[in-house]
């Protein structure tokens, strides 16, 4: 197995969720982590090491995904994207679809920092160094912006 191959597999479940977190949308999360992948293999000779690579791996999946964004912001309408369903416990579903729904506005309501931080640690499971990295900031920087982002919408959850 060479070493790229063994990179695709060790992290593709990893970006894909990253992306899936940032879309709401399992179409555009598979064509943006492919996307990623081929971007890092022609960037590979570039990557230096000083980050994790499944950070560098994100950076790329982020910045894809926001140009995907840009170029198709007259196309893409997540209203109008349908929800993929499950039929079962509909009961507890729709408990958690509401909490979560609810969540999930707060959270889009957030500044910019504070909605990639959270979207960073909560769906992308990436620590406070890797996230610090990410932003070029301390994990120290990350780990304050995340609690005052929580508390935020603790606050929220509240009301």
């Amino acid at each position: 197995m060479t070493g790229l191959e063994e990179i695709y597999k060790r992290y593709f479940k990893d970006v894909y969720l990253f992306v899936y977190s940032l879309s709401k949308n399992r179409h555009i999360a598979e064509d943006i982590t492919s996307e990623t992948f081929l971007k890092a293999i022609d960037a590979l000779d570039s990557f230096e090491g000083k980050s994790d690579i499944k950070v560098w791996l994100f950076q790329i999946a982020k910045n894809s995904y926001y140009s995907y964004l840009r170029k198709n912001k007259h196309v893409v309408n997540r209203q109008e994207i349908p929800e993929e369903t499950d039929d079962t416990s509909i009961e507890k579903k729709v408990l958690d679809k509401e909490e979560s729904m609810r969540i999930h506005k707060i959270i889009h309501a957030l500044p910019n920092t504070y909605k990639e931080v959270v979207t960073m640690r909560m769906f992308g499971e990436l620590s406070y160094k890797e996230i610090g990295e990410i932003f070029g900031k301390t994990d120290n920087w990350a780990c304050v912006t995340f609690y005052r982002a929580r508390k935020k919408i603790n606050e929220k959850m509240r009301e």
